[in-house]
């Protein structure tokens, strides 16, 4: 199947890629367990997603969950279920137990743990992680001034972002890496130096940068990029 580096022209030709994934799952598994990322570029695949694939039995075999979410109710401008809830799950005919959100509004410790437990209990390992990339090299809510909670052992933990402060609950980087496939969504110029940084010199950024550390053991690490995100390759 895909693997490696991918350059789009257009958004909906990296929205169709990741949708052309999951039914490359589907083919193979019952049901296909998928984490999602926040963020303007799942947006875009969101919206793409919900346009392109409308029948009830697909959605009846699709669980999904977060990899990581701020810790704000489900309504707050900045959650990543709200985002995702206004722009897929309200347009679409998902099963509302098919789907798995991070409790943003309680207590983050406990939520944690709880989310943990679900994950462990619902899937040993994810089908398809859907990843983003900050400008600093962050993926999931692991920053680089926090790099140490990649290898914590349990699979979620709280952290805080470096500047606002803001507390979120994150999979750390053995969920990741234990995933079946991975896919960085990646999109805009500003993302070019890192994108660059991260797929050409990993070694040198391994221990600098978050998303350099996702290597999952599957192999199966996608790159979808656009061409501003692509332009410094």
């Amino acid at each position: 199947m895909m693997k490696g580096v991918s350059i789009f022209e257009t958004s909906d030709e990296l929205n169709r890629e990741v949708v052309n994934l999951v039914d490359f799952l589907l083919e193979s598994r019952p049901v296909v367990n998928i984490s999602l990322s926040g963020g303007s570029t799942p947006k875009a695949l969101f919206d793409y997603w919900a346009k392109v694939k409308q029948e009830p039995g697909y959605w009846k075999r699709i669980c999904l969950f977060w990899g990581d979410e701020r810790c704000v109710p489900p309504d707050h401008e900045m959650s990543n279920y709200g985002m995702t809830k206004t722009h897929l799950l309200d347009e679409i005919p998902i099963p509302a137990e098919n789907v798995f959100r991070i409790m943003g509004e309680n207590d983050p410790e406990k939520e944690a743990a709880r989310y943990a437990h679900l994950i462990e209990q619902k899937t040993p390992s994810f089908d398809l992680i859907l990843l983003g990339l900050g400008d600093d090299g962050h993926t999931v809510s692991i920053f680089p001034s926090s790099i140490k909670l990649w290898n914590d052992p349990h699979i979620c933990v709280v952290n805080s972002h470096p500047d606002s402060g803001m507390k979120r609950i994150t999979i750390t980087g053995k969920v990741v890496n234990a995933a079946n496939y991975v896919a960085f969504l990646v999109t805009g110029s500003n993302k070019a130096i890192k994108v660059r940084e991260i797929v050409l010199q990993r070694r040198n950024c391994f221990n600098k940068y978050p998303a350099a550390k996702v290597h999952p053991a599957s192999g199966n690490l996608l790159w979808l990029l656009d061409k501003d995100a692509a332009s410094l390759l």
